[in-house]
């Protein structure tokens, strides 16, 4: 798990969030076993007051832009603001793999 504690510990240091949750999703995927190639991230903080959803996920990509180069393949991000995640604190599910060999086709 070396590359989810990296993604945990530099959103932690760089959005201060009052929620974190980083999930690999690697075990969902046709990928080999143990990867970490596949990640949701659900993120609460006040650093994204006034950003639109676009530009939240830019900075989340900045932050974890060493990761994105060097293997993980996805990146799943729920950002929201402490208010918003009072007002709904729905997180969507990711949808199931179609790719490689669990591809229907």
């Amino acid at each position: 798990m070396v590359v989810q504690t990296r993604i945990e510990d530099k959103l932690t240091r760089e959005l201060v969030p009052a929620r974190l949750v980083v999930e690999n999703e690697s075990k969902n995927h046709s990928v080999p076993a143990g990867s970490e190639t596949h990640f949701k991230v659900t993120v609460v903080s006040p650093r994204f007051e006034g950003l639109g959803r676009v530009d939240r996920h830019k900075l989340v990509y900045s932050i974890l832009k060493d990761e994105l180069a060097g293997g993980v393949h996805a990146l799943t991000i729920t950002s929201r603001t402490p208010s918003e995640w009072a007002a709904d604190a729905t997180v969507t599910a990711s949808p199931p793999c179609l790719g490689g060999s669990k591809s229907t086709s």
